[in-house]
């Protein structure tokens, strides 16, 4: 620790609401335009009231948000009964991952994807995101640079050896081949990545709910809908960075805004954070940088891994732009990907 000067001197709450009120933009859409300057924040945090009938899942669906990411911000909700009258926060405002704005970019502990459409002269850049699942325990979804390898519209399923057997183990035995339609676990768009062995898919799903968990056999995997609209606006050959940020840092207007997540282990499992190591990554990331650090609510943030930016110090030169967070287990941006998963591991 202690590889930049920090003054410990308090910052008022007040001061950081209003700090962080300065870039909000819309929230519930899914398509954000990028500032010039290249100014990390985006989007907007809101509130709804449910009524009886709502589900925290079906406010996540509704908001474009997964299942995890709205528990995580609404603590002791119910997440199925919630009742009429509550405040529900939905955690619309976010922090762009530190990589490259090229291609689509997920960020694994934030089961999060990121699409950057290639912009046209006199068009602003925008960036459109979306929640995803990625691979549970012993079926990971693997880091690197990767890129669409090609797309199917109604995709048929077949499901490898492997899966029939843990299907079999379950009680829910599958047939060789799952077509196209309502029951199949693809959903009705896939685009397969360029990642070997194993075969990886950005693809829609017929269990819409689990969409934001660590749930699947290594795919990444969408609500039906997203899925749709993105499919069209991906040629094949688009860039794919599979990266693991669980902490995202960004300077605005000179204030330090800390997003975490909880991190995910080898197996792509979420795992509680460990306060000492996200505090060595912050201060990694920061190195000289002359900054005074609300550690209090620096360390609160780190270990909630809430998903939610927070305004935790102020620079002394106002510097604005991104900050790159060493993220363990992390391969650098164009490495080769894999081997990371044995052959049978192939997918959904």
């Amino acid at each position: 620790m202690g590889l930049h000067p920090v003054m410990t001197y308090s910052i008022g709450r007040y001061l950081l609401a209003a700090l962080a009120a300065g870039a909000a933009g819309s929230a519930q859409a899914t398509v954000y335009e990028l500032a010039e300057g290249g100014t990390a924040l985006f989007g907007r945090e809101e509130r709804v009231v449910t009524t009886y009938q709502d589900t925290l899942y079906d406010i996540a669906r509704r908001f474009s948000l997964g299942s995890e990411e709205i528990v995580r911000v609404n603590p002791g909700m119910d997440p199925w009964l919630p009742g009429a009258g509550q405040d529900v926060v939905i955690p619309g405002e976010r922090v762009l991952p530190s990589g490259p704005r090229d291609g689509i970019v997920v960020n694994l502990p934030e089961h999060r994807l990121y699409y950057y459409p290639k912009t046209k002269p006199g068009q602003k850049a925008v960036v459109i995101t979306y929640p995803v699942s990625i691979g549970k325990m012993d079926w990971h979804t693997p880091l690197g640079k990767t890129k669409i390898l090609s797309k199917k519209e109604r995709p048929t399923w077949n499901p490898p050896e492997s899966v029939r057997k843990e299907h079999i183990a379950n009680g829910d035995p599958l047939p060789a081949v799952v077509p196209a339609g309502p029951d199949n676990p693809l959903g009705l768009y896939a685009m397969r990545l360029d990642l070997k062995p194993g075969d990886y898919l950005i693809h829609g799903t017929n269990n819409p709910i689990a969409v934001g968990m660590a749930v699947t056999h290594g795919c990444i995997r969408m609500y039906p809908e997203d899925i749709e609209a993105l499919f069209p606006l991906v040629p094949v050959g688009t860039p794919v960075y599979l990266v693991n940020e669980p902490l995202k840092l960004a300077w605005v207007n000179g204030a330090l805004i800390l997003e975490a997540h909880p991190p995910v282990n080898a197996e792509g499992q979420t795992v509680e954070p460990d306060v000492q190591q996200f505090e060595g990554m912050l201060e990694q990331a920061l190195g000289d940088t002359v900054v005074a650090i609300h550690w209090d609510l620096a360390r609160a943030e780190l270990r909630k891994a809430r998903g939610m930016p927070v305004v935790v110090g102020l620079a002394a030169d106002r510097p604005d732009a991104p900050v790159a967070v060493p993220a363990a287990q992390q391969a650098p941006a164009g490495a080769p990907v894999g081997p990371v998963a044995p052959p049978s591991a192939q997918a959904r």
